[in-house]
């Protein structure tokens, strides 16, 4: 939000592939152009991130904190995916616990499901699937017909 405080930010998202965390501090950094660092160096105006591995389709984790309030989140994901030239998956506006946004390489955001598993880990997150507006998932949970990132019934999602 564009009021919001800027320090107040906390990003959960998650990239295909395993990803090296120094790298995906870069990228993060890049596309904020300020400074992003570890949790055990914290320092001025940097965001903290965390990058970690479980299994799935999606296995680095990333939690940034400190993230800034008058950016939109969405638009800082599509610009580290672009940078890491992976899919990342970010929550969508809706409390739909299988919906997400997929940022991907080119830019693309587009709302998606994915099917999810609890490990000691962290969240396994495999079978991306786009929001059709008639997946089943699209029925079990609120919202996706009234979220910013509307379902679309014609495209396959990006593996």
């Amino acid at each position: 939000m564009a009021d919001a405080d800027p320090t107040d930010g906390l990003w959960n998202w998650c990239a295909a592939g395993i990803l090296a965390p120094q790298v995906v501090r870069e990228a993060v950094a890049g596309a904020l152009q300020r400074p992003v660092t570890t949790l055990d160096a914290p320092g001025g105006d940097a965001v903290l991130c965390d990058v970690w591995h479980a299994g799935g389709d999606f296995p680095t984790l990333i939690d940034c904190y400190l993230a800034p309030g008058d950016l939109a989140e969405a638009t800082i994901a599509s610009a580290v995916a672009v940078r890491l030239g992976a899919d990342l998956l970010l929550p969508d506006d809706t409390l739909n616990p299988t919906r997400y946004v997929l940022a991907e390489p080119d830019g693309t955001l587009r709302a998606v499901h994915v099917d999810e598993t609890e490990t000691d880990d962290g969240t396994e997150r495999r079978h991306v699937r786009p929001c059709t507006g008639s997946d089943p998932d699209c029925a079990a949970g609120p919202g996706c017909s009234r979220s910013r990132w509307k379902p679309a019934p014609d495209r396959p999602a990006a593996a």
